[in-house]
């Protein structure tokens, strides 16, 4: 369900989505409001789940974790016994940061995050010894040319 969010909502989201610890005060003065109605504002968008939650941005190379990875899971199994093995198996992998149900010739990517290529072998080892996959390919990122920028919200 689509929740409507007027002009001064984007603005707050907006400054959000760059720096989820600006001070109520900043973001007030910032979008020509005062800290109640923002606060109030805010609540409201995480009580409708348009701010699902607010958390700190990592550096995974600082972490150890310099190695990103794309795997692209193609599979010839549908049923949903398959499915809810593989979305076990998906959620057991702590390496996997993020996971999509694509449309098209690949069935699924997942984002993953390990410190160097035997670390990747490791993963990709005990991903398919939990379940069946028909091909897998995988890409190593080579550079973040874009990173998370947030919702394009001149588009809401």
């Amino acid at each position: 369900m689509v929740k409507k969010i007027d002009r001064l909502d984007k603005k707050i989201l907006q400054i959000l989505q760059v720096d989820g610890e600006v001070s109520l005060d900043e973001i007030a003065q910032r979008v020509g409001s005062s800290r109640t109605p923002v606060w109030n504002r805010i609540r409201k968008m995480k009580a409708n789940g348009v701010i699902r939650k607010i958390a700190a941005d990592l550096d995974p190379e600082k972490l150890g974790l310099g190695s990103c990875f794309f795997v692209l899971v193609r599979t010839s199994a549908h049923a949903s016994e398959w499915l809810n093995r593989f979305t076990h198996a998906i959620a057991d992998l702590p390496e996997i940061v993020e996971a999509h149900r694509l449309a098209g010739d690949i069935d699924y990517i997942l984002k993953v995050y390990v410190a160097d290529a035997h670390a990747f072998d490791v993963f990709y080892q005990r991903l398919v010894s939990r379940v069946e996959i028909f091909n897998v390919t995988s890409a190593l990122s080579m550079e973040v040319m874009k990173p998370h920028g947030g919702i394009p919200l001149d588009q809401v």
